[in-house]
């Protein structure tokens, strides 16, 4: 049976999560300062803990140094008032998630049902996640600088009622940092409508956000309420917003100008207070200049714009996403697998086009086929990896921003090209031009093995927890990055 641990100085909101928690069927201490709370955790560590911030005795952050290793131990902060400087402390300490309380009850209860559910062991062999898994805010998981540093950009605006465009490639995540602002702002009771404008007919978008009166059109059987006016109070993300043809982006722009609309066949407007977020995996100004957005509507939806980083940019977190990937599956499949030593050095060398999507299908692929270990070599990554005879094929495409190595003998650096970025390109070819063998790729490179490993540092194979090697990732003629995909 699970357990929860509430620590709250607030007795009402402390009784009313326990008897949630009694609910579920769960187990339930409680305590109102750090001091009771060390005390029940020696006794229990808890599967689920809810957490006030501001005790009496000390900042109840305190208390995650306190959990068990190898424990996981679900992490959810409580508060009144959600702030800036309390969301940007719970993606810090990679906590579960961060709540309103009372509001954001229904969200506890959905914490609970989830963790009932689940009960308390991991399936057999199955390790405890890392820390970094346990970032359950939106779901963008990372302990790379780049991901960091986004955390903190959609912490800072998400309280906000600026609108916001997110860019990056296809797979990026741009939908869970949408799902995430709407989350940490203060519509996160209100409704959530994801629209791609990519994915609709040109002649359903203006229907599926403003609506339409019955007899408009032909098909028009009744009067349907868009999304403007059924996400009013709350948000609306228009996904590949570039895609909207130009003259629907002049009726959107005059909603974001008045807060007023007027649905298909109807003259009358109809008033909605809902904030827009928007992504696009174009660059946005190129957008402009070849016609695909509007200047005037690019400066409406830029207030706060959000790159978001490539998986080439976050290598260091390739191998913890395939692991929370592989351990998703493990849970739902009811398995034990795990990965081949040498699939996730292969893993975070390859370019990856695709992003997290892509490394995703590639996890679920290789589990399928595996039967115990998963492989590098399988269809999922039959492009990416090294050719069985040294002379011959490439490694990947150059324009995905890796290594280029055509004929297996040359490899091209660009002049002004970082010396370290240089070593880096030389050291990845030449281990591509003999199979992947680390001992063979450091004996042509005249250095030890352990010389290899550092300066590919988190490229190569981990040192132990952080990695010993330098940060930066391998640079190339065609490396810069780009937003369009």
């Amino acid at each position: 049976m699970a357990h929860a641990l509430v620590v709250d100085s607030d007795r009402d909101r402390q009784r009313s999560v326990a008897d949630l928690a009694r609910r579920q069927g769960l187990t339930v201490s409680l305590a109102d300062s750090l001091r009771k709370a060390r005390i029940e955790m020696g006794r229990h560590c808890p599967d689920v803990l809810f957490l006030d911030p501001s005790l009496p005795d000390g900042d109840g952050l305190a208390l995650l140094a306190d959990l068990e290793r190898g424990q996981e131990t679900k992490v959810v902060l409580m508060s009144e008032q959600p702030s800036v400087e309390l969301a940007l402390m719970a993606l810090r300490a990679h906590v579960t998630d961060l709540i309103g309380w009372p509001r954001d009850s229904a969200r506890v209860q959905h914490i609970l049902s989830a963790l009932a559910g689940e009960g308390e062991t991991h399936p057999p062999g199955e390790s405890a996640p890392s820390p970094a898994d346990r970032v359950g805010i939106g779901g963008l998981l990372g302990e790379s600088p780049a991901i960091k540093a986004v955390h903190a950009q959609l912490a800072r605006v998400a309280p906000t009622s600026a609108t916001v465009l997110l860019v990056g490639e296809t797979g990026t995540g741009k939908e869970l940092a949408a799902q995430t602002i709407h989350r940490l702002s203060r519509r996160s009771r209100q409704p959530f409508f994801p629209l791609n404008c990519g994915a609709v007919s040109a002649q359903l978008i203006e229907s599926e956000l403003f609506g339409h009166e019955r007899g408009s059109f032909t098909g028009a059987d009744r009067q349907h309420k868009g999304f403007f006016e059924r996400a009013d109070g709350g948000t609306i993300f228009l996904d590949e917003v570039t895609e909207m043809p130009l003259e629907l982006q002049v009726k959107l722009l005059r909603v974001l100008e008045t807060g007023s609309f007027t649905r298909v066949g109807s003259v009358q407007p109809i008033q909605s207070n809902v904030r827009l977020l928007s992504a696009t995996n174009r660059i946005p100004q190129q957008a402009v200049r070849s016609g695909k957005l509007r200047e005037d509507l690019l400066h409406r939806l830029n207030a706060f714009p959000i790159q978001l980083p490539s998986l080439r940019e976050r290598r260091e977190d390739i191998e913890l996403l395939a692991q929370h990937f592989l351990r998703e599956l493990n849970r739902v499949e009811g398995t034990s697998k795990v990965f081949a030593p040498e699939a996730l050095t292969r893993w975070r060398l390859a370019p990856w086009p695709g992003n997290v999507r892509e490394l995703r299908n590639a996890v679920q692929r290789s589990f399928i086929l595996a039967d115990d270990e998963l492989q590098a070599e399988t269809p999922a990554m039959r492009d990416y990896a090294a050719p069985d005879k040294p002379g011959s094929g490439t490694w990947a495409a150059s324009e995905s921003g890796a290594v280029s190595v055509e004929d297996r003998r040359n490899v091209s650096i660009r002049i002004g090209t970082n010396l370290l970025a240089a070593q880096q390109q030389i050291a990845v070819a030449t281990l591509v031009n003999c199979s992947w063998g680390q001992d063979q790729a450091a004996r042509l490179l005249g250095i030890t093995t352990a010389d290899l490993v550092h300066l590919l540092g988190p490229l190569g194979p981990k040192q132990g927890r952080e990695g010993t090697g330098p940060s930066h990732p391998i640079e190339t003629s065609e490396s810069a990055p780009a937003a369009a995909s």
